[in-house]
């Protein structure tokens, strides 16, 4: 597995000085550990099933889901029960309690983690004019408000509020470090 590489999926474990320490341990441990479930406990299918029956095809997301419904609302008969369609209700717009303006934490957290990503080669958001920095190329997509990230604020009871990076007000300041307007 290569941490360091185009996997954003392993941004998590973080990367450079703060990369997780226990990080290579657990690389070399998972398989020993999923060995040794499986080992240990006597697997069977539930309610008798035939293991040669059984969809090993992947899926993902919510159609996932409604998959293990439809085998767990199976009749009698053997024939699966319609799933009911869940109506979508409309997102209810709260007033937001917290400010329309990036913080200067959020932003360095912003053009940090983004210009990392741009450093391992993610795709570009912005049109290039001979950038080659990865924190330029990140200021120029943050100021045209082209980042795809979402900034979860946490409030005092436990709730919190997403704002998009392109919903939030940059203070004008920061442009004078790339030569702004």
């Amino acid at each position: 597995m290569d941490f360091n590489g185009q996997h954003f999926e392993f941004l998590l474990f973080g990367a450079g000085r703060r990369i997780c320490p226990g990080l290579p341990m657990a690389t070399r441990q998972v398989h020993l550990v999923v060995a040794t479930l499986i080992d240990s406990f006597d697997w069977s299918l539930p309610n008798g099933e035939d293991p040669a029956k059984l969809d090993m095809n992947e899926k993902f997301g919510e159609g996932a889901e409604e998959d293990i419904e439809n085998i767990n609302n199976e009749d009698d008969a053997g024939e699966p029960v319609e799933a009911e369609d869940k109506e979508e209700q409309p997102t209810v717009e709260r007033p937001r309690k917290t400010s329309k303006f990036m913080t200067k934490y959020e932003r360095a957290r912003i053009l940090g983690t983004r210009a990392l990503q741009i450093s391992m080669n993610a795709p570009v958001m912005v049109e290039l004019e001979g950038e080659t920095d990865p924190l330029e190329i990140a200021m120029k997509e943050l100021r045209e408000r082209k980042i795809p990230f979402t900034i979860r604020r946490y409030l005092p009871d436990g709730s919190y509020e997403d704002w998009g990076v392109d919903e939030l007000i940059v203070e004008d300041s920061w442009k004078r470090q790339v030569g702004g307007d």
